[in-house]
């Protein structure tokens, strides 16, 4: 039956019943559909139904972080990684200290096979004695007396403290091997003072009487005698370079040798590596755009991977005068787009767990 075919009261009811559906249906949907037309401008549809301005909800507030820059850096010693090496050929005969051993300066740490060396010492110092013997045969020259005199003793001087050095060597290595005893020790490092005193005193009195006007020249035996000893001094330096020294008070890091092995200097393959680890810092890379961030007393905290959560305080002590490449790692060829870096050495606040090597990130705070 068609439409017409209902009577109109019906056709009336149906058509509002109709009509009361499809809204119905559109109010389930969640929809409200508004057709603006304005003159000028195009037909605008808008879903939903827009809340009301005084319900609208504030914008979450921006945390600030308490950094303003950050740089890759990495834990070294205080004196930085001091790379050790050997400034002769020469085969290693002991390796006087162990990993992460503490040592004083000048305390050996690596002794090569001498022999060579110490009998070129020893015939330099008869001919120098020789020498010394003819040359007291005749008189000295007029005017020289007092230069001759210096001479004697500060060549006596400098033997004594070889010799004191020498000593005290044998007693540190006493010392560690359990052998020896506390005051031996101390006796031969006074004993060394006392001959590095007498040295500095006789190396005066020499230049006193060389300041003297118009002293004349050396005769022939007396510049025999210079020689010679001459030649004692390089050859005793031979024998000091067979002994590998401690440059400063610090700890053993790396021990890259061992007893039996030829090394020859080679700046590249380092025989040790030592630094001072009573206090450590980081040499950070800080990138170009952060440079003005940057300043010496500013506080920084530090983080590594190997302490979650844990943030190791510091703060810059020295920025670089220039730019440089950046080192913490290769970043493959250079490109138009790479930027220059500055160095920034951070001190690390009291004592922290961290290990020379490690990398870390550095944080400049505000």
């Amino acid at each position: 039956m068609t439409g017409d075919q209902y009577p109109p009261a019906k056709r009336g009811i149906a058509g509002k019943l109709a009509i009361v559906a499809a809204m119905a249906a559109l109010g389930a949907a969640g929809f409200a559909i508004a057709l603006i037309v304005t003159p000028g401008h195009g037909v605008q549809i808008r879903l939903g139904t827009p809340a009301p301005a005084s319900a609208a909800a504030p914008a979450p507030a921006v945390a600030l972080v308490p950094w303003t820059a950050a740089a890759p850096g990495r834990v070294e010693p205080r004196s930085g990684q001091i790379r050790i090496g050997a400034s002769v050929p020469g085969r290693v005969v002991a390796v006087a200290v162990p990993l992460n051993t503490k040592v004083a300066e000048g305390e050996v740490l690596i002794r090569l096979d001498d022999k060579e060396a110490r009998a070129r010492l020893s015939a330099a110092e008869a001919e120098a004695a020789a020498r010394k013997r003819e040359r007291d045969a005749q008189s000295a020259t007029a005017g020289r007396e007092d230069v001759r005199k210096a001479e004697d003793a500060v060549f006596t001087a400098e033997r004594a403290v070889t010799s004191a050095r020498f000593e005290l060597d044998d007693a540190i290595t006493a010392d560690r091997n359990a052998r020896g005893n506390a005051a031996s020790l101390a006796a031969a490092r006074r004993r060394l003072a006392d001959a590095l005193d007498k040295l500095r005193q006789e190396h005066l009195a020499f230049a006193a009487a060389h300041a003297k006007a118009s002293v004349p020249a050396p005769h022939r035996l007396e510049a025999a005698v210079i020689a010679a000893r001459s030649d004692v001094s390089l050859a005793e330096e031979m024998v000091t370079k067979a002994r590998i020294r401690a440059p400063i008070a610090g700890t053993v890091l790396q021990v890259h040798t061992k007893v039996g092995e030829m090394v020859a200097p080679a700046p590249e393959l380092p025989l040790m590596v030592m630094g001072d680890v009573s206090i450590l810092r980081v040499r950070a890379e800080v990138d170009e755009q952060d440079v003005a961030k940057v300043k010496v007393g500013q506080k920084v905290f530090v983080r590594n991977s190997a302490y979650p959560g844990q943030d190791f305080e510091g703060k810059v002590v020295e920025l670089a005068p220039s730019l440089a490449l950046p080192k913490m790692g290769s970043r493959g060829a250079r490109r138009p787009t790479d930027v220059e870096v500055m160095e920034v050495l951070i001190d690390l606040e009291a004592a922290v767990p961290l290990l020379p090597g490690m990398r870390v990130d550095a944080f400049f705070r505000r």
